[in-house]
């Protein structure tokens, strides 16, 4: 019984404080629902241009995460910490849909745009970064609340 109470109460005092669903009622959709939807995220790829503000997402919400090369250099965009952290629904590649188990990573050889569509799910802090790079700059944390 005492290591029961104590389990309870470390699990209980020591908890992040639980944020709010963005909805009410999900409806038929689920998480999907469109009242469940966060604002979009957009990232820029462009040799020696920061990849944009930090940003704080909320579990069980869905969004969607714009990534755009200019083609100024072959560049890639690696996080398997922030993808193993989310259930990507699907990833769009010129009007092609993808919907992978599991991503490392997206590289742009040339100009373009991938869009991801996903829901946070494992609270934290997690870094997409350029490969190789070494400023912060060069990084974007995504903090799952």
């Amino acid at each position: 019984m005492k290591i029961l109470t104590a389990a309870t109460l470390a699990c209980c005092l020591g908890a992040p404080a639980i944020a709010a669903p963005l909805c009410d009622d999900f409806g038929f959709a689920g998480l999907l629902a469109g009242c469940n939807r966060g604002e979009p995220i957009e990232i820029t790829l462009s040799s020696g241009v920061p990849l944009g503000e930090d940003v704080t997402l909320q579990s069980g919400a869905y969004y969607t995460l714009e990534i755009t090369a200019d083609g100024s250099a072959e560049l890639a965009l690696t996080g398997p910490e922030f993808f193993r952290a989310i259930w990507m629904n699907e990833i769009v590649i010129n009007d092609i849909e993808i919907r992978p188990m599991a991503i490392d990573s997206l590289e742009f050889d040339d100009a373009g745009t991938a869009e991801l569509s996903f829901i946070a799910i494992v609270p934290g802090t997690h870094i997409l970064r350029i490969p190789g790079s070494s400023g912060d700059t060069q990084q974007i944390k995504i903090s799952i609340q």
